[in-house]
């Protein structure tokens, strides 16, 4: 799906949507997002020698994993992060990477969902984490 349809799903807009492209196969998302080099985090992150945050990095994990959880996400509901543990960064990403992302959910008791992921550039792992969120009402 592109940018238009994720915006069906996620409510994420303007400079907080993370992903250009996602793709549901079976159990898992596959995301891709390219780092442009004029993004809002890149300015301070850092000068001369811009670096993607690690913690964009898990928000661009956590949106290619909310497209997994579509179904409990009626109008009005959020995806919120709970959770990151096992956090690590292991490349940094840079402007001109692509970023590929890995998500599968791990197992859910409804509102909580519990995920693994991981972002790749050029197959080279760059982070790996496991997740949660909790599906917010109104």
């Amino acid at each position: 799906m592109d940018r238009e349809e994720i915006k069906k799903i996620l409510p994420h807009r303007d400079n907080m949507l993370l992903l250009d492209e996602v793709a549901k196969e079976d159990d898992v998302a596959i995301g891709h997002y390219t780092v442009r080099g004029d993004e809002f985090f890149l300015k301070g992150h850092f000068p001369g020698n811009p670096i993607v945050p690690g913690v964009i990095l898990c928000e661009i994990l956590a949106q290619s994993a909310c497209v997994l959880m579509e179904d409990a996400m009626s109008e009005g509901k959020l995806p919120v992060y709970t959770g990151l543990n096992n956090v690590k960064f292991r490349s940094p990403v840079k402007p001109g990477d692509t970023i590929e992302t890995e998500c599968r959910i791990k197992r859910a008791k409804h509102p909580f969902y519990f995920a693994e992921g991981m972002v790749t550039v050029e197959g080279k792992v760059c982070v790996s984490a496991d997740f949660s969120f909790a599906i917010m009402g109104e």
